[in-house]
């Protein structure tokens, strides 16, 4: 049997985090199994969907590296064959026409909540009528155009399946509803229609959030009553926030698009999402795509919801920075730094093989584009912006003493050779005569090459910038302690 699963999304909104995990699962599951992964637009909310929303979730699935091998199929597309499924529950009794209306079902339950009565009284009205319609009546009255749904008969006893998460769950049918299945306007409701999708798309394995966990024995149900294969369910945790409660905007982004325009690289959300809800089963947290799909099973998804940790996905986000080749990230630094004026493309594209060197020294300090974006200026422009905290925390509480410094190591960088080893001895050597720790003489000279507290190794910065820029730098600094900026 090959395994086929679906992610169906609609189009209402953007992909949010939850359901790009739920996505993400799903195509694990598939690509694990050497299965298919069917993407449906579930659009049948005419008065909500929109193609902007489509488009977004496309993109949003493609940024992710989550492609699909059937689709993208529009639910919107299926509704004769979502009616003539309907029409074939009603053939065989397994569903009735209900010409209550609105307002006397909301009769009827006030009526009950006075009386006490019980809610089966008003929870079988719709059927009890029906019951009692003379034989081709609500045919005759159908035809005649007055308008009426079409309700799902809820059978007796339980349904019972065993969930790949939940191990067995249990439903009493009692507790259910005659479920509506076709609207009076004829458009199809959501189970109806999402029962009839996965027949006709053959799913197998149906993986969804747990908020979807009260609707799955009215699809079975609805499964049986159609003859079609039931799929195998699997009903994955909730992502919460810090605070235990369901995620939301006030935890921050929430939608995989701002993750995109914030720069953390795709493969570090995906990592990051696999890791919500599910465990490899050891402690490993940086894990390349090729690895989830090697050891990903619904076997360790867990059964409690996982929390959305930002702080984790900014580290986990640095270690992909660290991993990532420079010609993979040039093109995303690029579009930042020419946007935000630093450079030019074609000045870029001239000095390519220094401007590669130049992101393999600053990635391992970046967690997010914007983060290379800002490393990289000390590097790109030839007058400094000095960080103002920077200044008066490394020069100005001993302004004599960083001067006398900054000025001897001026002196002697002139002569060292220039290369990492040298000036890391050299620099080392000069805070030893003088009898401080090594910080004492690199964060003051760090401030006066960079403008700022951090940047990747000073030794290493030095060696990239060359002597010319070095000294040039260490004038400047020099020069304004001179104009009394320590003072």
């Amino acid at each position: 049997m090959t395994i086929r699963v679906r992610f169906p999304p609609s189009p209402t909104g953007y992909l949010h985090v939850g359901g790009a995990r739920t996505a993400l699962f799903n195509w694990l599951f598939a690509r694990h199994h050497g299965g298919v992964f069917v993407l449906r637009i579930e659009d049948t909310d005419r008065d909500r969907s929109n193609p902007e929303h489509t488009e977004a979730i496309l993109h949003a699935l493609r940024w992710l590296g989550l492609d699909w091998d059937e689709g993208p199929f529009f639910q919107s597309q299926g509704v004769e064959r979502h009616r003539a499924d309907v029409q074939a529950l009603l053939d065989s009794g397994h569903a009735y026409r209900d010409f209550t209306s609105a307002e006397e079902l909301a009769r009827a339950r006030e009526v009950s909540q006075l009386s006490a009565g019980d809610e089966d009284d008003t929870r079988r009205l719709p059927r009890r009528r029906a019951e009692a319609m003379a034989s081709g009546e609500a045919e005759e009255r159908a035809a005649n155009g007055e308008a009426h749904a079409v309700r799902f008969r809820i059978p007796e006893g339980e349904t019972v399946w065993e969930d790949l998460v939940h191990q067995e769950m249990r439903f009493q049918n009692a507790e259910i509803d005659d479920l509506v299945v076709l609207r009076s306007d004829g458009s199809p409701t959501y189970n109806l229609a999402v029962a009839s999708d996965d027949a006709e798309q053959r799913i197998t394995h149906v993986i969804r959030g747990d908020d979807h966990l009260s609707n799955t024995p009215k699809q079975i149900l609805l499964y049986h009553a159609l003859d079609r294969p039931v799929p195998t369910f699997g009903h994955v945790p909730m992502i919460l926030g810090a605070d235990g409660k369901r995620l939301s905007k006030r935890h921050g982004a929430t939608a995989v698009g701002e993750y995109e325009s914030e720069g953390i690289l795709p493969g570090a959300l995906v990592n990051f999402l696999a890791l919500i809800g599910w465990s490899p089963g050891d402690d490993q947290e940086f894990m390349p795509v090729e690895d989830l799909v090697t050891r990903f099973t619904m076997e360790r998804v867990l059964k409690k919801s996982g929390i959305f940790n930002l702080k984790k996905l900014d580290w986990l986000s640095g270690q992909y920075f660290n991993a990532s080749d420079a010609e993979v990230l040039e093109p995303l630094l690029t579009e930042e730094l020419v946007a935000s004026g630093l450079v030019t493309r074609e000045d870029l594209e001239s000095r390519r093989e220094w401007y590669l060197r130049l992101i393999d020294l600053l990635k391992t300090r970046a967690r997010r584009i914007p983060d290379l974006v800002d490393l990289a200026r000390p590097f790109l422009t030839e007058e400094l912006v000095f960080d103002v905290p920077a200044m008066e925390k490394h020069w100005f509480k001993a302004p004599v003493e960083v001067l006398e410094r900054l000025t001897a190591l001026r002196s002697r960088l002139e002569d060292v050779p220039w290369d990492l080893e040298p000036l890391e001895t050299m620099i080392r050597k000069y805070a030893e005569e003088q009898s401080v720790g090594a910080g004492k003489v690199i964060h003051p000279l760090r401030v006066a090459i960079t403008g700022r507290e951090a940047s990747p190794g000073i030794f290493e910065v030095l060696a990239f910038l060359g002597r010319r820029r070095v000294l040039q730098r260490l004038d400047d600094a020099i020069a304004r302690f001179d104009d009394g900026a320590g003072s």
